[in-house]
């Protein structure tokens, strides 16, 4: 592929592909695949896991960008090298408020950057939001689609095991934060000094009392609830891309 060849997803320009759905599990690109044509295997290497497909006749790429917003960053900057410019994370998160359950969906208004990655590229003062008009293509996808979904502030982290988690958490759940993920900060702040239009889409793995442990194991079950929050985060993310690529033509 030529000298586009990127160092980490070990993909080139060849393909010409202005969108990416980006999960943190390299398990989840395969979960994806199932609602896709014309699924081809493009790349495997370290946490980035890479393949394209057809939703509806556009062309997608899934990338996956590890756990945390350092691997998240670096799947964000070597997709744009090659031409993405549209990249939605559909990642897990756990809730910080008790009305947020399980499977549900929080669509990131913004993001707290209690992150290392976003900050090793810019102050602070500079806000880690999505892509206005993507949002709202996602918000609409969530609304037709009829799931059941929250929209507001989520808080992005660097590490489940520090020794105060329980009072960070208490908090940020008393300022209002919906959730809590890894990587949203870092994709916002990453894409919007990179002229990247970004949005994330969170399924609750688990909710506000409950035990992260059992709740991460418990997603491992095709029946439970968080399982089919994953399902349900795919498909939103799928019809916003659409309808955001048919908004551009028209």
């Amino acid at each position: 592929m030529g000298n586009s060849m990127q160092p980490h997803i070990r993909i080139g320009e060849d393909y010409r592909i202005h969108y990416a759905l980006l999960p943190g599990d390299p398990g989840r690109v395969d979960e994806v695949a199932k609602f896709l044509d014309q699924t081809e295997a493009v790349a495997n290497n370290r946490e980035f896991k890479t393949i394209v497909g057809s939703y509806k006749g556009v062309r997608i790429f899934v990338t996956s960008t590890g756990i945390g917003g350092a691997s998240a960053g670096i799947a964000v900057e070597e997709l744009r090298n090659i031409g993405v410019n549209v990249m939605i994370r559909i990642g897990s998160c756990g809730a910080n408020q008790a009305e947020v359950k399980l499977g549900d969906l929080v669509i990131a208004g913004g993001a707290v950057r209690n992150d290392g990655a976003s900050d090793a590229y810019i102050d602070k003062a500079f806000p880690a939001i999505p892509d206005t008009g993507l949002l709202f293509h996602v918000i609409e996808a969530a609304k037709k689609s009829g799931y059941r979904h929250h929209i507001g502030k989520v808080r992005s982290h660097d590490s489940f095991y520090t020794d105060e988690e329980q009072q960070i958490d208490q908090y940020w759940s008393s300022k209002g934060i919906l959730a809590s993920d890894m990587e949203t900060a870092a994709l916002f702040v990453i894409g919007g000094l990179r002229g990247v239009k970004t949005a994330s889409i969170l399924n609750v793995v688990v909710e506000k009392e409950g035990n992260l442990e059992g709740g991460i194991n418990a997603y491992l079950d095709e029946a439970n609830e968080s399982k089919l929050g994953e399902q349900k985060e795919i498909i939103t993310a799928l019809e916003a891309i659409v309808s955001y690529h048919h908004s551009l033509k028209s």
